[in-house]
């Protein structure tokens, strides 16, 4: 089954033109002894509501892209548009770059601070994109915290006393704390057992349909890309050399690498695997 598609206009929420990002390995003196190119001119698009899948093998430069729209590192050619602004043209559009687009990372155990109670690491969050206001921290902890299912039983405990599961809950509600519009996931599935897998998709599926998030999903599993992904891009050797709706790509893939990513795995759909509590 994959995720119906709709004929409507969609508002694009972020955008990537032509983004470049070469890596560059210096000797002792500092001179460039080599140059990697992780990605290589690429542009996609985001549509509100929806999920574009960023699917390719270990290495093929995904997780780079991610973080090259999160504004975790710089481009080294190419732009990034949050609502059609220039997310790091101003301070001001960097600010609401930092609010609109939030990440979920692949480890949720090593992305959490040990030494800081749930709360109290939610509460970082919204201070660091600015807010001040005590009571409405506190509120927009509360809503993160119960989106996700958790409790203020939940929110005074530690990272290491929850399981795997529920460390990415905790990575959820981090990122929903600020009201984002636009998430990027991060293999966010792929460190857990396979038995929590299928609720944290579902969760984040329920997310979308009742906040209208937006989602940018870096995957190499094609059994999670049929599941949510609305649009598929695949990556390989830093360039994407396939875009299609989901539906499409699966009946019909153009490319030989496409075709080798789908023949290469079994694809199960999520609802098959073990939904044992996590």
């Amino acid at each position: 089954m994959t995720i119906e598609q709709t004929e409507t206009h969609e508002q694009t929420v972020l955008e990537a033109r032509n983004l470049s990002k070469v890596f560059a390995s210096r000797s002792f003196l500092g001179r460039t002894v080599s140059e990697t190119k992780a990605v290589d001119q690429v542009s996609l698009s985001l549509s509100a509501g929806k999920t574009y899948a960023l699917v390719g093998e270990s290495g093929s430069g995904k997780s780079t892209t991610g973080r090259l729209l999160q504004g975790l590192i710089t481009p080294t050619a190419g732009e990034v548009s949050i609502f059609g602004t220039d997310g790091s043209s101003s301070e001001q559009s960097t600010t609401r770059a930092n609010r609109d687009v939030q990440m979920i990372f692949q480890d949720p155990y090593s992305s959490l601070n040990p030494r800081r109670r749930i709360r109290s690491i939610l509460e970082e969050s919204l201070r660091i994109i600015g807010e001040k206001e005590p009571k409405t921290i506190r509120l927009k902890v509360d809503e993160a915290l119960a989106a996700v299912g958790f409790t203020e039983e939940h929110a005074q405990r530690y990272p290491h006393e929850f399981s795997g599961g529920q460390r990415q809950r905790i990575g959820i509600a981090r990122a929903l704390v600020a009201s984002p519009r636009i998430i990027i996931c991060d293999e966010p599935v792929s460190a857990l057992d396979v038995s929590i897998q299928a609720q944290i998709l579902n969760l984040l599926r329920k997310l979308q349909r009742d906040l209208g998030l937006a989602y940018l999903f870096i995957t190499h599993d094609m059994s999670v890309v049929r599941y949510l992904a609305h649009r598929v891009g695949v990556m390989h050797q830093g360039k994407i050399v396939e875009e299609a709706d989901t539906a499409e790509l699966f009946a019909n893939p153009q490319h030989d690498y496409t075709k080798r990513l789908l023949s290469s795995v079994p694809i199960h759909h999520p609802s098959q695997r073990s939904t044992a509590k996590g």
